[in-house]
Protein backbone atom coordinates (compact mmCIF):
# COMPACT_ATOMS: atom_id res chain seq x y z
CA UNK A 1 0.00 0.00 0.00
CA UNK A 2 2.24 2.50 -1.10
CA UNK A 3 2.21 6.53 -0.06
CA UNK A 4 0.34 9.06 -1.51
CA UNK A 5 2.81 11.02 -3.84
CA UNK A 6 0.84 14.37 -3.42
CA UNK A 7 0.96 14.64 0.63
CA UNK A 8 3.25 13.52 3.30
CA UNK A 9 2.73 10.85 5.66
CA UNK A 10 2.11 13.09 9.45
CA UNK A 11 3.41 11.19 12.09
CA UNK A 12 2.56 12.94 15.77
CA UNK A 13 5.12 11.49 18.45
CA UNK A 14 3.82 12.14 21.98
CA UNK A 15 6.71 11.32 25.07
CA UNK A 16 3.88 9.82 27.18
CA UNK A 17 1.84 7.71 24.73
CA UNK A 18 2.06 6.00 21.30
CA UNK A 19 2.63 7.59 17.83
CA UNK A 20 -0.11 8.18 15.63
CA UNK A 21 0.38 7.94 11.92
CA UNK A 22 -2.53 9.24 9.32
CA UNK A 23 -3.44 6.06 7.61
CA UNK A 24 -3.74 3.62 5.98
CA UNK A 25 -0.72 2.49 7.29
CA UNK A 26 1.56 -0.57 6.88
CA UNK A 27 4.23 -1.45 9.13
CA UNK A 28 6.89 -3.94 8.60
CA UNK A 29 7.47 -6.22 11.95
CA UNK A 30 11.20 -7.36 13.05
CA UNK A 31 10.05 -11.06 11.99
CA UNK A 32 9.30 -9.59 8.70
CA UNK A 33 5.43 -10.08 9.12
CA UNK A 34 3.35 -6.70 7.51
CA UNK A 35 0.56 -5.70 9.84
CA UNK A 36 -1.95 -3.03 8.36
CA UNK A 37 -4.42 -0.66 9.31
CA UNK A 38 -7.40 1.42 6.82
CA UNK A 39 -7.86 4.02 9.56
CA UNK A 40 -7.66 7.45 9.03
CA UNK A 41 -5.13 7.31 12.16
CA UNK A 42 -3.74 4.88 13.87
CA UNK A 43 -1.81 4.10 17.47
CA UNK A 44 1.53 2.49 17.48
CA UNK A 45 3.21 1.41 20.75
CA UNK A 46 6.33 3.17 21.62
CA UNK A 47 5.91 1.74 25.20
CA UNK A 48 6.61 -1.87 24.12
CA UNK A 49 3.81 -3.03 26.87
CA UNK A 50 0.90 -3.82 24.35
CA UNK A 51 -0.24 -6.96 24.07
CA UNK A 52 -1.79 -6.04 20.17
CA UNK A 53 1.54 -4.67 19.13
CA UNK A 54 2.53 -3.14 16.76
CA UNK A 55 -0.75 -1.53 17.94
CA UNK A 56 -1.46 0.18 21.22
CA UNK A 57 -3.58 -1.02 23.57
CA UNK A 58 -2.97 1.88 25.99
CA UNK A 59 -1.06 -0.45 28.31
CA UNK A 60 1.34 2.55 28.73
CA UNK A 61 -1.46 3.98 30.92
CA UNK A 62 -1.67 1.32 33.29
CA UNK A 63 2.49 1.28 33.84
CA UNK A 64 2.98 1.91 37.87
CA UNK A 65 5.23 4.93 39.52
CA UNK A 66 8.48 3.40 41.31
CA UNK A 67 7.93 4.17 44.98
CA UNK A 68 8.88 7.95 45.95
CA UNK A 69 8.47 8.53 41.81
CA UNK A 70 7.93 12.59 41.77
CA UNK A 71 4.73 12.94 39.81
CA UNK A 72 4.57 14.66 36.24
CA UNK A 73 4.07 17.70 35.32
CA UNK A 74 0.72 16.87 33.46
CA UNK A 75 -0.64 16.54 37.67
CA UNK A 76 0.34 12.77 36.92
CA UNK A 77 -3.33 12.45 35.19
CA UNK A 78 -3.48 9.63 31.89
CA UNK A 79 -3.08 11.28 29.00
CA UNK A 80 -5.31 10.64 26.53
CA UNK A 81 -5.40 11.78 22.95
CA UNK A 82 -9.19 11.43 21.88
CA UNK A 83 -11.95 12.28 24.36
CA UNK A 84 -13.48 9.21 23.05
CA UNK A 85 -10.43 6.69 23.83
CA UNK A 86 -11.44 3.78 25.73
CA UNK A 87 -9.37 0.91 26.97
CA UNK A 88 -10.84 -1.39 24.90
CA UNK A 89 -7.77 -1.55 22.70
CA UNK A 90 -9.45 -1.31 20.07
CA UNK A 91 -6.84 1.89 18.45
CA UNK A 92 -5.75 0.08 15.07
Amino acid sequence: MPNEADRPRRVTVDGNGPMLIEGPVEIVREDGTIATSDRFVVAVCTCRRSRILPWCDTSHRRRRKPPGAAPREDGDQPHSHDPKDTDDGDHH
